[in-house]
């Protein structure tokens, strides 16, 4: 059994909120899940506020930490776990210095080692490698291979997250590579079998 564990990030837009919050209940209990990130983009603060209201306590209720992407105002403001930034948002000392130093604070290091140890060496809780597929839910700004997540586990305690097009049918060999968690969003709200089938197969895969 592997000690990689499930990631889920929000898809991109909420229309329907109360129809996805009863999903998303669903995918929680379908399977373990460590942690779940709301990446809403291109929509107004309140959308986000409504989508965070609806969603954090299902998740926290449940054990399971709830991230704010981008935005570490919001993550403070909304009672979320913690954030997770990019390499265009606000650097990480910012976002550690408004979460607070026992919120988890992510960081995107694409496939570059160099900002991997710098995020790592300034107190990252975890790195994310990616993309590692062709993925529908962004333009990847850059491709990682599975020798990057062998390296990072080799050498390093920071965990580390994979992301990027990750199905079921491509998810071993990130977990046999080393990789802590998997970051999945059309893999499971997009699977054919519903997101409660998706979170039971990936179950499956990371308990080997």
């Amino acid at each position: 059994m592997s000690d990689c564990r499930l990631y889920l990030i929000t898809p991109p837009a909420l229309p329907d909120l109360a129809g996805f919050a009863n999903t998303f209940q669903a995918a929680l209990d379908a399977g373990d899940v460590a942690c779940v990130q709301l990446r809403l983009k291109d929509v107004p603060d309140d959308e986000i506020r409504r989508a965070c209201d609806a969603l954090r306590p299902l998740a926290q209720e449940r054990g399971v930490a709830f991230l704010m992407n981008d935005r570490p105002d919001l993550a403070a403001e909304l009672g979320c776990d913690g954030v997770h930034v990019g390499q265009d948002d606000m650097p990480y000392a910012m976002a550690r210095k408004l979460v607070g130093p026992d919120a988890i604070v992510g960081v995107t290091c694409h496939d570059s080692r160099h900002l991997a140890m710098e995020a790592g060496e300034a107190g990252a809780d975890y790195v994310a490698f990616g993309a590692f597929y062709p993925t529908l839910t962004k333009e990847p700004k850059s491709s990682a291979d599975t020798d990057l997540l062998v390296w990072w586990a080799d050498l390093f305690t920071v965990p580390c997250v994979a992301i990027g097009g990750i199905t079921v049918d491509n998810a071993r060999p990130l977990v046999d590579a080393g990789a802590d968690f998997l970051a999945v969003c059309n893999g499971v709200w997009g699977h054919a079998d519903g997101a409660a089938a998706a979170v039971k197969a990936f179950g499956r895969i990371l308990e080997g």
